[in-house]
Protein backbone atom coordinates (compact mmCIF):
# COMPACT_ATOMS: atom_id res chain seq x y z
CA UNK A 1 0.00 0.00 0.00
CA UNK A 2 2.39 2.62 0.87
CA UNK A 3 5.27 3.51 -1.84
CA UNK A 4 8.63 2.43 -1.89
CA UNK A 5 12.04 4.33 -1.26
CA UNK A 6 12.93 4.19 -5.20
CA UNK A 7 9.23 5.80 -6.32
CA UNK A 8 9.19 8.75 -4.07
CA UNK A 9 13.05 9.55 -4.87
CA UNK A 10 11.40 9.46 -8.76
CA UNK A 11 8.57 11.67 -7.85
CA UNK A 12 11.10 13.95 -5.89
CA UNK A 13 13.51 14.67 -8.45
CA UNK A 14 10.29 15.05 -10.85
CA UNK A 15 8.48 17.64 -9.39
CA UNK A 16 11.43 19.29 -7.63
CA UNK A 17 11.09 22.92 -8.22
CA UNK A 18 14.95 23.38 -7.46
CA UNK A 19 17.69 20.54 -6.85
CA UNK A 20 17.32 19.56 -3.32
CA UNK A 21 13.96 20.22 -3.31
CA UNK A 22 12.17 17.61 -1.18
CA UNK A 23 9.33 19.68 0.32
CA UNK A 24 7.50 21.80 -2.26
CA UNK A 25 3.94 21.86 -2.44
CA UNK A 26 4.21 20.31 -5.99
CA UNK A 27 6.47 17.35 -4.76
CA UNK A 28 4.04 16.78 -1.84
CA UNK A 29 1.11 16.74 -3.93
CA UNK A 30 2.61 14.16 -6.60
CA UNK A 31 3.70 11.51 -3.71
CA UNK A 32 0.18 11.86 -1.80
CA UNK A 33 -1.32 11.29 -5.09
CA UNK A 34 1.08 8.07 -5.57
CA UNK A 35 -0.43 7.18 -2.15
CA UNK A 36 -4.04 7.70 -3.22
CA UNK A 37 -3.45 5.50 -6.12
CA UNK A 38 -1.92 2.66 -4.33
CA UNK A 39 -4.98 2.64 -1.76
CA UNK A 40 -7.27 2.68 -4.70
CA UNK A 41 -5.93 -0.47 -5.74
CA UNK A 42 -5.36 -2.20 -2.59
CA UNK A 43 -9.94 -1.62 -2.08
CA UNK A 44 -10.46 -3.06 -5.38
CA UNK A 45 -9.56 -6.37 -3.59
CA UNK A 46 -10.33 -5.51 0.19
CA UNK A 47 -13.37 -3.58 -0.18
CA UNK A 48 -14.25 -4.10 3.49
CA UNK A 49 -10.88 -2.49 4.66
CA UNK A 50 -12.45 0.84 6.78
CA UNK A 51 -9.53 1.44 8.50
CA UNK A 52 -7.50 2.02 5.28
CA UNK A 53 -10.50 3.96 3.80
CA UNK A 54 -10.31 6.77 6.75
CA UNK A 55 -6.74 7.12 5.92
CA UNK A 56 -7.55 7.29 2.04
CA UNK A 57 -9.96 10.16 3.17
CA UNK A 58 -7.02 11.62 4.89
CA UNK A 59 -4.32 11.76 2.64
CA UNK A 60 -7.52 12.78 -0.19
CA UNK A 61 -8.62 15.78 2.27
CA UNK A 62 -4.85 16.81 2.69
CA UNK A 63 -3.79 16.78 -1.09
CA UNK A 64 -7.25 18.96 -1.83
CA UNK A 65 -5.61 21.64 0.78
CA UNK A 66 -2.35 21.64 -0.74
CA UNK A 67 -3.56 21.77 -4.05
CA UNK A 68 -6.16 24.96 -2.68
CA UNK A 69 -2.88 26.34 -1.60
CA UNK A 70 -0.63 26.26 -5.38
CA UNK A 71 -3.91 27.75 -6.53
CA UNK A 72 -4.42 30.75 -4.64
CA UNK A 73 -0.46 30.90 -4.90
CA UNK A 74 0.13 30.40 -9.08
CA UNK A 75 -2.85 29.61 -11.14
CA UNK A 76 -0.41 28.71 -13.89
CA UNK A 77 1.50 25.98 -11.70
CA UNK A 78 -1.60 24.79 -10.24
CA UNK A 79 -2.93 24.42 -13.99
CA UNK A 80 0.45 22.49 -14.82
CA UNK A 81 0.74 20.63 -12.12
CA UNK A 82 -2.91 19.06 -12.28
CA UNK A 83 -2.63 18.25 -15.70
CA UNK A 84 0.54 16.74 -15.27
CA UNK A 85 -0.47 14.18 -12.34
CA UNK A 86 -3.63 13.77 -14.81
CA UNK A 87 -5.97 15.05 -11.84
CA UNK A 88 -9.43 16.25 -12.66
CA UNK A 89 -10.83 19.12 -10.95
Amino acid sequence: MSITAERKQELITEYATKPGDTGSADVQIAVLSERIANLTEHFKTHAKDNHSRRGLIKLVSQRRRLLDYVKACDQKRYEGLIARLGLRR
